[in-house]
């Protein structure tokens, strides 16, 4: 059997995207407001979800009524809470720091499974805990870690470790929804619920009139983030969840710092320290060891 190249290739882009989504939200610091931003993104990555969600899955269907309440707080923890820290954080630290920090997600996810769901770890997995904690430790005090425990380190660092709590709610909640509705329409309602919790904030920050004073590189970048970096990458990465699998796939999420760091560098002209980068592969390392698959 022939392997599914086209199914990597596209988990690749999709890992690009996500890259440079941390790129795009540094672009928009400082020139839009965030919840502005993330009204903006969702809104596009909305409408383009429900033209995804009618190819893929023929119609939309309303969800069970006893989902309405887990795809509510989707919405509130994955688009509102999450992009509300996300695009403030990037408004205090370097796109390259802050996707590093962000590799953090699967090791949060995996110890919120243990406290909340009840699920065990192996002695390996207690390892790619302890080697990820020690990665984080550098990358979040950028180089520095004594400061941590002094409270030395800002607003930024504190936002982007918010977006981690977020995602975990969110995919620990996410697993209750995926019974009953596939990953694009779990998804789609997600983006749906939190751009319009969204709207009233972004109202607040004078969304409509300001929306006029947006440069050409703010659109650029809003349009990325909705299209590229939400509705395709998040489809594309659903899609081969279905071909080769959730394990397989989700290995491939360990090149988002890596593109990140890669594009700051070329387009931001960021450069990273080798103590931060040093941290880094230490997360990325604890990581794959926590998440790996026991031998059978």
């Amino acid at each position: 059997m022939a392997r599914p190249i086209v199914t990597y290739i596209s988990l690749v882009f999709t890992m690009l995207c996500w890259g440079g989504t941390f790129v795009a939200g540094r672009f928009l610091a400082g020139s839009v407001p965030p919840a502005n931003a993330a009204f903006l993104r969702f809104a596009i990555a909305t409408l383009v979800l429900a033209l995804m969600v009618r190819l893929l899955d023929g119609r939309i269907s309303a969800p069970p009524r006893k989902q309405w309440l887990p795809l509510l707080l989707l919405g509130m923890t994955g688009v509102l809470t999450y992009n509300i820290l996300f695009f403030t954080g990037l408004q205090y630290i370097e796109a390259g720091r802050a996707s590093l920090i962000i590799a953090l997600n699967p090791l949060a996810i995996t110890i919120g499974a243990v406290i909340i769901l009840g699920e065990r770890l192996t002695y390996g997995q207690f390892g790619g805990i302890f080697i990820s904690l020690i990665g984080a430790l550098f990358v979040i005090s950028n180089g520095h870690p004594t400061i941590i425990f002094s409270g030395g380190f800002g607003i930024g660092e504190v936002a982007i470790l918010g977006c981690v709590a977020s995602w975990t709610a969110f995919s620990l909640i996410g697993r209750t929804v995926l019974k009953s509705l596939s990953p694009i329409s779990s998804v789609f309602f997600a983006s749906l619920i939190g751009t319009i919790l969204l709207f009233p904030l972004s109202l607040k920050n004078a969304l409509i009139t300001d929306t006029l004073s947006y440069s050409i590189y703010d659109w650029t970048s809003v349009i990325f983030l909705g299209l590229f970096g939400t509705a395709i990458s998040f489809s594309l990465y659903y899609q081969a969840i279905r071909k080769i699998g959730a394990s397989r796939s989700c290995v491939f999420i360990n090149l988002v710092p890596l593109f990140s760091i890669l594009l700051s560098w070329l387009i931001l002209e960021e450069s990273v320290k080798l103590s931060v980068l040093a941290g880094g592969i230490c997360i990325l390392t604890g990581v794959y060891f926590t998440n790996r698959l026991p031998e059978k």
